[in-house]
Protein backbone atom coordinates (compact mmCIF):
# COMPACT_ATOMS: atom_id res chain seq x y z
CA UNK A 1 0.00 0.00 0.00
CA UNK A 2 1.64 3.39 -0.54
CA UNK A 3 1.83 5.48 2.39
CA UNK A 4 2.35 9.63 3.09
CA UNK A 5 5.81 9.21 4.26
CA UNK A 6 8.36 11.94 5.26
CA UNK A 7 12.18 11.76 5.66
CA UNK A 8 14.24 14.61 7.40
CA UNK A 9 18.01 14.34 6.68
CA UNK A 10 19.60 13.58 3.51
CA UNK A 11 23.15 12.46 3.87
CA UNK A 12 24.89 10.11 2.89
CA UNK A 13 22.86 7.60 4.34
CA UNK A 14 19.20 9.11 4.16
CA UNK A 15 19.50 10.65 0.59
CA UNK A 16 19.41 6.29 -0.11
CA UNK A 17 17.05 5.60 2.28
CA UNK A 18 14.17 7.98 1.13
CA UNK A 19 14.87 6.79 -2.24
CA UNK A 20 13.82 3.42 -1.33
CA UNK A 21 10.80 4.63 -0.02
CA UNK A 22 10.53 6.14 -3.71
CA UNK A 23 11.53 3.08 -4.92
CA UNK A 24 8.92 1.18 -2.81
CA UNK A 25 6.12 3.14 -4.22
CA UNK A 26 5.44 5.56 -1.27
CA UNK A 27 4.93 9.10 -1.85
CA UNK A 28 8.05 10.85 0.22
CA UNK A 29 8.31 14.07 1.53
CA UNK A 30 11.56 15.31 2.53
CA UNK A 31 13.67 17.86 4.19
CA UNK A 32 17.08 18.47 4.52
CA UNK A 33 19.37 21.87 5.31
CA UNK A 34 21.27 21.73 2.10
CA UNK A 35 18.48 22.00 -0.27
CA UNK A 36 20.60 20.81 -3.05
CA UNK A 37 20.41 17.11 -1.44
CA UNK A 38 16.83 16.82 -2.37
CA UNK A 39 17.72 17.13 -6.20
CA UNK A 40 17.88 14.02 -7.02
CA UNK A 41 15.03 12.74 -5.15
CA UNK A 42 12.76 15.61 -6.13
CA UNK A 43 13.36 14.76 -9.63
CA UNK A 44 12.40 10.89 -9.02
CA UNK A 45 9.14 12.57 -7.55
CA UNK A 46 9.61 13.15 -3.97
CA UNK A 47 7.79 16.36 -2.88
CA UNK A 48 9.87 18.80 -1.18
CA UNK A 49 9.10 20.75 1.93
CA UNK A 50 10.53 23.79 3.67
CA UNK A 51 10.89 22.95 7.45
CA UNK A 52 10.57 19.13 9.19
CA UNK A 53 7.47 20.50 10.87
CA UNK A 54 5.50 20.63 7.04
CA UNK A 55 7.26 17.00 6.14
CA UNK A 56 5.82 15.76 9.06
CA UNK A 57 2.03 17.78 8.30
CA UNK A 58 1.96 16.06 4.96
CA UNK A 59 2.79 12.48 6.22
CA UNK A 60 1.36 9.59 8.17
CA UNK A 61 4.98 8.21 9.56
CA UNK A 62 8.50 10.57 9.39
CA UNK A 63 11.73 9.04 9.34
CA UNK A 64 14.80 10.93 10.42
CA UNK A 65 18.93 10.47 9.93
CA UNK A 66 20.69 12.95 11.20
CA UNK A 67 24.30 12.88 12.46
CA UNK A 68 24.19 13.34 16.17
CA UNK A 69 21.70 13.53 19.32
CA UNK A 70 21.80 17.46 19.26
CA UNK A 71 20.37 17.78 15.72
CA UNK A 72 18.20 14.84 16.14
CA UNK A 73 16.70 16.98 19.45
CA UNK A 74 16.35 20.00 17.37
CA UNK A 75 14.74 18.50 14.64
CA UNK A 76 12.63 16.64 16.44
CA UNK A 77 11.39 19.56 18.93
CA UNK A 78 12.74 22.57 17.68
CA UNK A 79 9.66 25.43 16.88
CA UNK A 80 9.61 24.25 13.64
CA UNK A 81 10.42 20.55 14.20
CA UNK A 82 8.80 17.46 13.44
CA UNK A 83 6.88 17.02 16.81
CA UNK A 84 5.13 20.94 15.76
CA UNK A 85 3.58 19.26 12.80
CA UNK A 86 3.04 15.83 13.47
CA UNK A 87 -0.66 14.36 14.14
CA UNK A 88 -1.83 12.57 17.05
CA UNK A 89 -1.43 8.79 16.37
CA UNK A 90 1.35 9.46 13.73
CA UNK A 91 4.41 7.76 13.90
CA UNK A 92 8.01 9.06 14.19
CA UNK A 93 11.11 6.47 12.92
CA UNK A 94 14.38 7.73 13.97
CA UNK A 95 17.17 5.93 11.94
CA UNK A 96 19.80 7.94 13.08
CA UNK A 97 22.64 6.38 15.36
CA UNK A 98 21.69 8.17 18.58
CA UNK A 99 21.96 8.25 22.43
CA UNK A 100 19.67 5.46 24.20
CA UNK A 101 18.92 8.39 26.95
CA UNK A 102 17.97 10.71 24.36
CA UNK A 103 15.90 8.39 22.30
CA UNK A 104 14.22 7.27 25.39
CA UNK A 105 13.87 11.18 26.19
CA UNK A 106 12.52 12.12 22.95
CA UNK A 107 9.61 9.14 22.76
CA UNK A 108 8.32 10.61 25.90
CA UNK A 109 7.58 13.74 24.77
CA UNK A 110 6.45 12.46 21.55
CA UNK A 111 4.06 10.40 23.42
CA UNK A 112 2.27 13.25 25.64
CA UNK A 113 1.20 14.37 21.71
CA UNK A 114 0.24 11.14 21.01
CA UNK A 115 3.05 9.89 18.42
CA UNK A 116 4.75 6.82 18.30
CA UNK A 117 7.75 6.21 17.99
CA UNK A 118 10.61 3.66 16.75
CA UNK A 119 14.13 3.19 16.19
CA UNK A 120 15.58 1.88 13.32
CA UNK A 121 19.64 2.32 13.08
CA UNK A 122 20.98 1.07 10.05
CA UNK A 123 24.34 -0.57 9.54
CA UNK A 124 26.15 -2.00 6.61
CA UNK A 125 27.33 1.06 4.98
CA UNK A 126 26.39 3.44 1.99
CA UNK A 127 26.78 1.15 -0.76
CA UNK A 128 24.20 -1.48 0.64
CA UNK A 129 22.04 1.44 1.58
CA UNK A 130 22.14 2.64 -2.41
CA UNK A 131 21.15 -0.67 -3.05
CA UNK A 132 18.72 -1.03 -0.56
CA UNK A 133 20.45 -3.88 1.22
CA UNK A 134 21.55 -2.45 4.18
CA UNK A 135 20.66 -4.00 7.52
CA UNK A 136 17.89 -2.04 9.56
CA UNK A 137 17.86 -2.42 13.41
CA UNK A 138 14.51 -2.14 14.65
CA UNK A 139 13.57 -0.96 18.84
CA UNK A 140 10.08 -0.26 20.16
CA UNK A 141 6.77 -1.76 21.16
CA UNK A 142 6.20 -4.62 18.87
CA UNK A 143 2.80 -4.21 17.55
CA UNK A 144 3.66 -0.81 15.88
CA UNK A 145 7.66 -2.58 14.30
CA UNK A 146 5.03 -4.94 12.96
CA UNK A 147 2.37 -2.38 11.60
CA UNK A 148 5.37 -0.47 10.04
CA UNK A 149 7.47 -3.68 8.84
CA UNK A 150 6.70 -3.11 5.43
CA UNK A 151 7.93 0.24 5.10
CA UNK A 152 11.27 -0.50 7.32
CA UNK A 153 11.70 -4.06 4.53
CA UNK A 154 11.15 -0.68 1.92
CA UNK A 155 14.43 0.58 3.37
CA UNK A 156 16.76 -2.41 3.84
CA UNK A 157 17.32 -5.67 4.51
CA UNK A 158 17.44 -7.96 7.05
CA UNK A 159 14.97 -6.04 9.26
CA UNK A 160 15.69 -7.13 12.60
CA UNK A 161 13.42 -6.32 15.65
CA UNK A 162 15.94 -6.08 18.93
CA UNK A 163 13.29 -5.31 21.74
CA UNK A 164 11.88 -2.63 23.49
CA UNK A 165 13.25 0.74 22.21
CA UNK A 166 16.59 1.50 23.45
CA UNK A 167 17.53 -1.69 22.27
CA UNK A 168 18.77 -1.19 18.89
CA UNK A 169 20.60 1.42 19.86
CA UNK A 170 22.45 -0.83 22.04
CA UNK A 171 23.24 -2.97 19.17
CA UNK A 172 23.79 -0.18 16.40
CA UNK A 173 26.64 1.22 18.68
CA UNK A 174 28.07 -2.82 18.96
CA UNK A 175 27.74 -3.19 15.74
CA UNK A 176 29.99 0.11 14.81
CA UNK A 177 32.29 -0.58 17.98
CA UNK A 178 33.49 -3.69 16.31
CA UNK A 179 33.85 -2.62 12.75
CA UNK A 180 36.03 0.48 14.15
CA UNK A 181 38.07 -2.12 15.92
CA UNK A 182 38.16 -4.32 12.57
CA UNK A 183 39.21 -1.19 10.75
CA UNK A 184 42.18 -0.25 12.51
CA UNK A 185 43.43 -3.87 12.82
CA UNK A 186 42.78 -4.22 8.86
CA UNK A 187 45.21 -1.57 8.65
CA UNK A 188 47.81 -2.84 10.57
CA UNK A 189 47.86 -6.02 8.53
CA UNK A 190 48.18 -4.54 5.35
CA UNK A 191 51.02 -2.39 6.50
CA UNK A 192 52.44 -5.69 8.15
CA UNK A 193 52.02 -7.00 4.56
CA UNK A 194 53.64 -4.77 2.44
CA UNK A 195 56.42 -3.83 4.82
CA UNK A 196 57.44 -7.92 4.53
CA UNK A 197 57.58 -7.75 0.80
CA UNK A 198 54.19 -8.92 0.30
CA UNK A 199 51.78 -8.00 -3.00
CA UNK A 200 48.77 -6.39 -1.27
CA UNK A 201 46.53 -7.69 -3.86
CA UNK A 202 47.03 -10.91 -3.47
CA UNK A 203 47.56 -9.90 0.66
CA UNK A 204 44.04 -8.35 0.33
CA UNK A 205 42.52 -11.59 -1.32
CA UNK A 206 44.50 -14.23 1.56
CA UNK A 207 42.76 -12.46 4.23
CA UNK A 208 39.27 -12.22 2.34
CA UNK A 209 39.55 -16.10 2.49
CA UNK A 210 40.93 -16.90 5.73
CA UNK A 211 39.39 -17.12 8.98
CA UNK A 212 40.89 -13.15 9.32
CA UNK A 213 38.33 -11.66 7.27
CA UNK A 214 35.59 -9.73 7.94
CA UNK A 215 33.25 -7.55 6.37
CA UNK A 216 35.09 -4.00 7.32
CA UNK A 217 38.34 -5.79 5.24
CA UNK A 218 36.34 -7.26 2.47
CA UNK A 219 35.01 -3.50 1.78
CA UNK A 220 36.89 -0.63 3.80
CA UNK A 221 40.44 -2.13 2.38
CA UNK A 222 39.11 -1.56 -0.80
CA UNK A 223 38.91 1.75 -0.86
CA UNK A 224 42.05 2.17 1.38
CA UNK A 225 44.10 0.21 -1.20
CA UNK A 226 42.44 2.45 -3.83
CA UNK A 227 43.23 5.70 -1.75
CA UNK A 228 40.09 7.56 -2.01
CA UNK A 229 39.53 6.15 1.80
CA UNK A 230 35.70 7.17 0.71
CA UNK A 231 33.78 4.87 2.49
CA UNK A 232 30.79 7.78 2.83
CA UNK A 233 31.66 7.86 6.73
CA UNK A 234 33.47 10.66 8.73
CA UNK A 235 35.52 10.53 11.54
CA UNK A 236 33.03 12.68 13.36
CA UNK A 237 30.22 10.19 13.46
CA UNK A 238 33.24 7.35 14.40
CA UNK A 239 34.09 9.42 17.60
CA UNK A 240 30.59 10.15 18.29
CA UNK A 241 29.77 6.38 17.66
CA UNK A 242 33.36 5.29 19.63
CA UNK A 243 31.75 7.42 22.39
CA UNK A 244 28.80 6.04 22.91
CA UNK A 245 30.47 2.25 23.30
CA UNK A 246 32.98 3.44 25.84
CA UNK A 247 29.72 5.50 27.70
CA UNK A 248 28.01 2.02 27.30
CA UNK A 249 30.65 0.61 29.31
CA UNK A 250 31.20 2.27 32.16
CA UNK A 251 27.59 2.38 32.30
CA UNK A 252 26.97 -1.11 32.02
CA UNK A 253 29.99 -2.26 34.04
CA UNK A 254 31.69 -3.90 30.81
CA UNK A 255 36.02 -3.03 30.31
CA UNK A 256 36.43 -2.40 27.07
CA UNK A 257 39.67 -1.90 27.26
CA UNK A 258 40.20 -2.87 22.77
CA UNK A 259 37.59 -0.32 22.43
CA UNK A 260 39.09 2.54 24.32
CA UNK A 261 42.73 2.09 22.42
CA UNK A 262 40.48 2.31 19.38
CA UNK A 263 38.84 5.12 20.35
CA UNK A 264 41.79 7.25 21.23
CA UNK A 265 43.62 6.15 17.32
CA UNK A 266 40.59 7.97 15.83
CA UNK A 267 40.65 10.80 18.11
CA UNK A 268 44.25 11.08 17.23
CA UNK A 269 43.06 10.75 13.33
CA UNK A 270 40.28 13.22 13.73
CA UNK A 271 42.73 16.00 15.47
CA UNK A 272 45.19 14.82 12.02
CA UNK A 273 42.73 14.75 9.24
CA UNK A 274 39.75 17.02 10.13
CA UNK A 275 36.43 15.52 11.58
CA UNK A 276 35.03 15.35 8.07
CA UNK A 277 37.47 13.00 6.79
CA UNK A 278 36.82 9.35 6.17
CA UNK A 279 36.68 7.30 9.10
CA UNK A 280 38.87 5.05 6.99
CA UNK A 281 41.71 7.60 6.84
CA UNK A 282 42.25 6.21 10.63
CA UNK A 283 45.09 3.72 8.91
CA UNK A 284 46.85 6.79 7.02
CA UNK A 285 48.22 7.51 10.70
CA UNK A 286 49.92 4.64 10.42
CA UNK A 287 50.85 5.12 6.36
CA UNK A 288 52.39 8.59 7.74
CA UNK A 289 54.44 7.35 10.40
CA UNK A 290 55.75 5.19 8.99
CA UNK A 291 56.26 6.42 4.94
CA UNK A 292 54.33 3.73 3.45
CA UNK A 293 51.32 4.20 1.46
CA UNK A 294 48.82 1.23 1.13
CA UNK A 295 48.41 0.97 -2.36
CA UNK A 296 47.29 -1.55 -4.99
CA UNK A 297 45.74 -1.62 -8.49
CA UNK A 298 42.27 -2.52 -9.71
CA UNK A 299 40.75 -1.16 -5.99
CA UNK A 300 37.45 1.01 -6.74
CA UNK A 301 37.04 4.32 -5.47
CA UNK A 302 33.55 3.93 -4.35
CA UNK A 303 32.05 0.73 -3.10
CA UNK A 304 28.87 0.11 -5.94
Amino acid sequence: MTEQVGFVGLGNLGAHLAASLLRAGHQVTVNDLQRSSADALVASGALWADSPAEVAAASSTVFTCLPSPAVVSAVVTGPNGVLAGIRAGGTWIDMSTNDRNETLRLAGLAAQQGVLVLEAPVTGGVHKAAAGEITVLVGGDQLLYEKHLALLEAVGAPVLYMGPLGSAALIKVITNMLAFIHLVAAGEALMLAKQGGLDLSQAFEAIKNSSGNSFVHETESQVILNGSYNIGFTMDLACKDLGFATQFGRDLGVPLDVAAVVEQTFIRARSQYGGGAWSSQVVKLLEDALGAELRAPGFPEVLT
